[in-house]
């Protein structure tokens, strides 16, 4: 049987979970994805246990969040006073906004609070501090190195 190695063009399904359980993200609805092993495609805990996998087999690879996400920061929570957002839509807690740093890149905040003068955003990626859990299936090795 085939062994995957870096250098080969896999196809694999697999799905994200967070330690409580929850499932973020996965192949379920787009279908199996190809990558490149070495490419850096993916996390590289990934591509290295893809290697050595077979066609058909599965793994569980466990992604700690400094290799993930990395850990939540305190200071990427930020207040914004109320004038200086849009007056419509009104503010609510779950609302996404885009910020323009000072380097000229975006950072997407959700708001996590609505006070009568100003927002609380939270920066952080929401995996941010969260171990992830990836499941996955070994589905096709295209294009062997």
């Amino acid at each position: 049987m085939q062994i995957a190695k870096s250098g080969d063009t896999v196809i694999i399904d697999f799905v994200v979970r967070t330690n409580d359980g929850s499932v973020v993200g996965g192949t379920e609805q787009e279908g199996p994805q190809t990558l490149k092993i070495g490419g850096g495609e993916v996390l590289p805990q990934i591509e290295t246990a893809l290697e050595g996998m077979e066609v058909g087999s599965e793994k569980t690879v466990i992604v700690e969040s400094d290799n993930a996400f990395g850990p939540r920061r305190e200071e990427m929570i930020i207040e914004i006073p109320r004038a200086n957002l849009p007056q419509e839509p009104e503010p609510e807690a779950g609302m996404s906004l885009a910020a323009q740093q000072q380097d000229g890149s975006t950072l997407n905040l959700v708001i996590v609070e609505v006070g009568e003068e100003a927002v609380k955003a939270d920066g952080n990626h929401p995996l941010a501090g969260e171990d992830l859990t990836f499941g996955l299936t070994l589905v096709e090795i295209k294009d062997a190195a």
